[in-house]
């Protein structure tokens, strides 16, 4: 059965100068906006939030459109992203250092400076949602990149083969092969996205800086001010909300999604168990449905197809025709990156000059501190995750039944439900140190339970029948099948989940709670520290320390793992 995954080549993966460049750049970027941040106005007021059930909807509506905002734009960023990288070896070389670089980016700690520098350029309002945008868009674009390049490279190479022999040209390529193979594992990705989203939407809603109030209204502060005023009814009447909405969106977007993308499995028997939804079914049985798609969508499809076949096949031979350099193009970009990296560089060696010596074991311990905690959180989500991810993922019927359940579960955010867990854990001993682990697990175990679930239910029912037909049982099949088939998903499960365990630091290790600061040793609690105080060069100095770090581990190990699963357990 081995033979189903194709044969193991080694790839060295190391620690570049393209990552000190991206390092350096990122670097500069801060510092710019940490000097925009300070001609921010010294005083914002926010909004008035009031309590009101009736005022839900309205609210509900407002973080919606939040939401979806950030996620077209993620959607978009993705598949064009992960499609360079996958497509072309000279991008890849320049896209992942760089999304290694982004995703391992600790949100939190830049929300103050990109929220305090665009109020000093734009109108307060407007600032405040784009600012709300950019940290959601964040928090859900890193495992949707990685899903989709990840599905490209492990597409099987006889599919590929046939795509040429039919002489397909990049856009037909895309369109009726690329895309339908990467579809389940979006859709799976885009509700964790949307999950991830809803964790983060708490903080980007409920933001303040001193005197300067970012809060805007939504479900975010709505459920931030009940918890923070013992309100229990308003808080259940928040959640009870927050799941309508939840609900509301599977039966509305991802059941149908799933039922549709059910055809673009790669196997050779048809499924007994295939996803359903009443909505997608509605609309099959539907007249509507059908003079629809004659009359409209098909003459459309065709005219696009046309249009950006055309295009695609342009673009592939201007390179050839173009007498102009393609460097010579990018040229006014690299002088204005230069420039940017070099007054960043001038303005960050005075912010980390400006910390005392012993700034600098206390930032070695405190990484280790966070490691050892982000370790232990993946430790323990890999432990409960892989079993029941598999279990829901190879059983169709039960993976209908639990997946609205999942997906309000991992939406609720974890930060609603802190002050409960506090609650108990700070009578234990130890206690800051299991909420802090608590916290992080629950903001990164979805997307491993997400990832591991698309990945048990895209394995063939043809290779499940053969180990079946062969005797393979326990761990041997989890052994030559299972494990094999959802490491692909594993690895973007683990690297996206490592990710928002970093982030969640930064509200797990320091928090305010009952007129108390309850805080542990580790760079989440120096960040937030940091940003409380308006110290700059501590949250410079952390907030490179956090990038280093992830950076390293992503390079070191996880681009490694990656490099395994799209040559040793690629479908073939």
């Amino acid at each position: 059965m081995r033979r189903f995954f194709g044969a193991f080549i080694p790839i060295r993966v190391a620690l570049s100068g393209a990552d000190l460049v991206i390092l350096l750049l990122l670097g500069a970027l801060l510092v710019l906006g940490m000097a925009l941040a300070v001609q921010a106005p010294a005083a914002i007021s926010g909004p008035a939030v009031k309590l009101a059930p009736e005022l839900l909807p309205y609210y509900a509506l407002r973080s919606l459109l939040r939401m979806a905002m950030a996620y077209i734009l993620s959607l978009l960023f993705s598949l064009t992203v992960g499609y360079l990288a996958a497509t072309r070896r000279w991008a890849g070389a320049i896209i992942l250092p760089i999304l290694d670089v982004l995703q391992s980016v600790p949100i939190l700690s830049f929300l103050p400076v990109v929220a305090l520098s665009l109020t000093a350029i734009l109108p307060e309002g407007v600032a405040v949602e784009l600012a709300s945008i950019v940290l959601i868009f964040t928090s859900q674009v890193w495992n949707l990149t990685f899903s989709f390049y990840q599905s490209l490279i492990t597409i099987p190479g006889d599919l590929r083969e046939a795509a040429r022999i039919f002489r397909l040209n990049p856009w037909l390529r895309f369109r009726h092969l690329e895309l339908p193979h990467a579809a389940i594992p979006l859709i799976w990705n885009s509700m964790m996205s949307w999950a991830g989203g809803w964790f983060f939407l708490m903080a980007a809603e409920t933001f303040t800086v001193g005197a300067r109030d970012f809060r805007l209204l939504g479900l975010g502060t709505y459920l931030q001010m009940a918890a923070e005023q013992g309100d229990l009814q308003a808080l259940g009447w928040g959640l009870l909300a927050l799941i309508a909405v939840i609900v509301g969106m599977d039966q509305l977007i991802w059941r149908p999604l799933l039922a549709w993308a059910d055809k673009f499995r790669v196997e050779m028997v048809e499924s007994d168990e295939a996803p359903s939804s009443w909505l997608y079914d509605l609309w099959q049985r539907a007249a509507l449905s059908e003079w629809f798609l004659r009359r409209v969508w098909e003459p459309l499809v065709e005219r696009v197809d046309v249009a950006l076949g055309r295009l695609s096949e342009q673009l592939a031979v201007r390179p050839a025709l173009n007498p102009i350099p393609p460097w010579l193009v990018g040229l006014p970009f690299a002088a204005l990156a230069l420039l940017g990296l070099g007054y960043g560089i001038v303005q960050a060696y005075h912010l980390l000059g400006a910390l005392p010596a012993s700034a600098l074991p206390l930032l070695g311990l405190a990484t280790l501190a966070s490691m050892a905690r982000v370790l232990s959180a993946q430790i323990i989500a890999l432990a409960w995750t892989v079993p029941v991810g598999v279990w829901i993922g190879m059983n169709r019927s039960l993976a209908a039944r639990l997946q609205p359940i999942v997906q309000v579960v991992a939406s609720i955010p974890a930060t609603a439900l802190f002050p409960v867990i506090l609650l108990f854990a700070l009578r234990l001993p130890l206690g800051i140190e299991i909420a802090a682990v608590l916290l992080m697990l629950m903001g990164t175990q979805w997307y491993l339970l997400f990832n591991v679930i698309a990945g048990a239910s895209a394995i063939p029912r043809d290779l499940i029948f053969t180990t079946e037909i062969l005797g393979l049982r326990g761990l041997e099949r989890w052994r030559v099948l299972i494990l094999p088939a959802i490491f692909p998903y594993l690895i973007t499960g683990l690297i996206t989940a490592s990710g928002g365990a970093w982030n969640a630091t930064i509200v797990a290790e320091y928090v305010e709670f009952a007129g108390r600061a309850h805080a542990t040793l580790g760079l989440g609690a120096l960040i937030a520290q940091a940003t409380g105080q308006g110290d700059y060069s501590m949250l410079l100095a952390a907030t490179l320390t956090m990038i280093l770090t992830v950076a390293a581990i992503n390079r070191l190990v996880w681009r490694r793992l990656y490099a395994m699963a799209a040559e040793r357990f690629r479908l073939e």
